[in-house]
């Protein structure tokens, strides 16, 4: 069974690691998807639950599709 607070942590260390890859900074990148920059650092620290609005927006801002936001490459190895 999956816990909501591991998998909000994943996702937001997910986030960060697909931003980071873009060399985007955090405050660049809440600029550009139009979000809060205390927000964005709460999204990617897993303290906050996403919407469906703004796992797209995400998605957008990183010029992904969104389902590449719940890839796990680290299972992959």
């Amino acid at each position: 069974m999956l816990d909501k607070i591991e998998v909000r942590k994943e996702l937001g260390l997910r986030i960060r690691e697909l931003r980071k890859r873009q060399n985007i900074s955090i405050k660049d990148f809440a600029y550009k998807i139009d979000m809060e920059y205390n927000n964005l650092i709460r999204i990617e620290k897993g303290r906050t639950n996403l919407t469906i609005a703004t796992l797209v927006k995400v998605a957008n801002g990183l010029g992904i599709d969104m389902i590449e936001l719940f890839k796990n490459e680290s299972a992959r190895d």
